[in-house]
């Protein structure tokens, strides 16, 4: 296959998400223009992209909704199970253990590991939080290969550097650590959270700038 942009790979999630609400209302079969118009897209926009990987559609016809999205769930590997640990089960990590449905998107939970003593031994999605003293008895007796960080960055670098050894590559990684830059054969996907607030906050001052059209 030919190498595809981030660009496109980034916006798969999208398409997968609008797919399944359309699902939901019952729609059958849209047209990349209608779909362009829900996402606030273009249809060409929309063609490109799908047509990265095959393109789906039928000329006239345009997509059906659920073969699309399987399609897509597949381009996306939704239907492996990664085995995963979790890192911090402070308030962020509580709030990703508790509401994300992982299983549904190629992940499996299996541990979830934290070094505040209040919190150790208390339950997340039915599974025990341990003391991350503990991860390489854990990783004795079990597989993971993806590790979720929702820990400070000043605390994180040791902790990579136990899961890298341990043979972890993949990481969700909430913690701003460049962990790509220490180990560049790792797959990373960073979640800066105040940068996209920051975004909104730039989003909102720039539109406060603009020229009221009702009263130009």
């Amino acid at each position: 296959m030919k190498e595809i942009s981030i660009q496109v790979i980034k916006r798969l999630p999208r398409y997968y998400r609008f797919l399944s609400d359309l699902e939901s209302q019952g729609i059958e079969k849209i047209s990349s223009t209608k779909l362009a118009a829900v996402m606030s897209s273009t249809a060409s926009q929309v063609r490109q992209d799908l047509n990265c990987f095959g393109g789906f559609g039928q000329q006239g016809y345009g997509y059906t909704v659920s073969n699309l999205k399987s399609e897509i769930g597949k381009i996306l590997g939704l239907q492996n199970v990664h085995p995963a640990v979790l890192l911090g089960a402070g308030n962020l990590g509580r709030a990703i253990a508790t509401h994300m449905n992982f299983e549904s998107l190629g992940f499996k939970l299996k541990a979830i590991f934290e070094k505040d003593t209040k919190i150790i031994g208390t339950y997340l999605r039915g599974i025990k939080v341990l003391s991350d003293e503990d991860i390489e008895a854990f990783f004795a007796e079990n597989e993971a290969d993806t590790a979720f960080l929702t820990l400070p960055k000043d605390s994180v670098e040791p902790l990579i550097d136990r899961l890298y050894a341990l043979g972890v590559r993949n990481f969700w990684n909430f913690s701003h650590f460049d962990i790509a830059k220490k180990y560049p054969d790792t797959v990373v996907e960073n979640v800066h959270m105040t940068d996209s607030l920051m975004t909104l906050c730039y989003r909102i001052n720039d539109k406060e700038k603009q020229p009221d059209d009702a009263n130009s």
